[in-house]
């Protein structure tokens, strides 16, 4: 555990790398309700774009609904250049070496969610996974 208390004290570094590290360790325990809080808040990365890309390409290739969740949430909340390299990072995820689980289907999931931002963001990143798959 003592692993993933530094990747939690690693996100508020002043260190972008120490950032993104922390985004991709973080990654695994989507679910986990402090963690997530914390993720969104790196998706959301004002000081830097590849902390940003990073999580989310992290977090895409998780592809659990919890996963995903995340990055919905993060695309309602985003501006316009934090939605692009949150998009970014997905389509890294989606057109990696390794593949990715079925974002669609994560998204399929995320429909019927109860906030209307996950709803709509996931409607978003469906729309993404679209474009790759052409």
């Amino acid at each position: 555990m003592s692993g993933l208390k530094a990747a939690l004290a690693g996100a508020s570094s002043p260190s972008w790398k120490q950032r993104v590290r922390a985004g991709l360790e973080l990654a695994p325990f989507a679910d986990a309700h402090e963690v997530a809080e914390v993720l969104v808040g790196l998706l959301l990365d004002v000081e830097n774009t590849a902390v940003t890309r990073q999580t989310a390409e992290a977090l895409a290739r998780m592809g659990s609904v919890a996963a995903v969740r995340l990055i919905a949430l993060a695309v309602a909340e985003a501006d316009g250049n934090q939605a692009d390299w949150l998009q970014t990072g997905v389509h890294d995820a989606l057109v990696g070496p390794d593949g990715v689980p079925d974002l669609a289907a994560a998204c399929g999931k995320l429909a019927g969610d109860q906030e209307e931002a996950v709803r709509r963001g996931a409607a978003e990143i469906l729309a993404w996974t679209d474009d790759t798959t052409r």
